[in-house]
């Protein structure tokens, strides 16, 4: 759904023509055949949430080919898995139930798929009884980590992301880290040593 402020930045740049180019061409209120395609094969996405103050934070999530499941074409799933127990998107989605999720290939079209809807968040045990139960218990079937919670999204956007800019990458092995307890800990940045020296 557009904001009146960006309509109000077309007139004031002069880019209605192009934008409304953009609207009718390239943004539809669910999953084309191709966009469900590509999103099967996606292995990432960045996840935009707020609280209800408007506060933002951008998270990323990621799994196999396919951890986006799609209900039909204007509901996907996905999985939260247990993390580091701050739950903030989960969070903001409680307060503010309004998400953007961006999905990129990186490495073979250089394109991206903007989705932006409504989330719900359902937690394990109550899956079957909110979405259908063949697909709920496929998904329960098949995860391989430890889940939170589920997030539901009904589909308000879907559109491109053009390719301008976006890096072609490779995938590779992962590289043997240099401190492997600094990593595997979540303390890369050796925050907690920095706040300690701070008091």
């Amino acid at each position: 759904m557009s904001s009146q402020g960006e309509h109000w930045l077309q007139k004031r740049f002069g880019t209605e023509k192009r934008a409304n180019t953009f609207y009718e061409n390239q943004m539809l209120d669910h999953l084309s055949p191709a966009m469900q395609d590509f999103l099967l094969k996606q292995e990432m996405m960045f996840l935009a949430t707020s609280d209800r103050q408007g506060n933002c934070d951008m998270s990323f999530r990621a799994g196999k080919p396919g951890f986006i499941h799609i209900i039909n074409k204007k509901n996907v799933i996905y999985p939260e898995y247990r993390g580091n127990g701050v739950l903030a998107s989960l969070g903001n989605m409680l307060e503010n139930p309004h998400i953007g999720m961006l999905f990129i290939d990186f490495f073979t079209h250089r394109i991206g798929l903007h989705i932006n809807g409504t989330a719900g968040i359902i937690e394990d045990e109550a899956l079957t009884r909110c979405i259908p139960r063949p697909i709920a218990l496929h998904l329960q079937q098949t995860v391989e980590k430890q889940v939170e919670a589920w997030v539901l999204v009904k589909i308000d956007e879907a559109y491109i992301h053009c390719s301008k800019n976006i890096p072609l990458l490779k995938k590779v092995e992962p590289a043997v880290q240099a401190n492997q307890m600094s990593t595997a800990s979540g303390d890369f940045f050796g925050t907690k040593m920095y706040k300690q020296q701070m008091t």
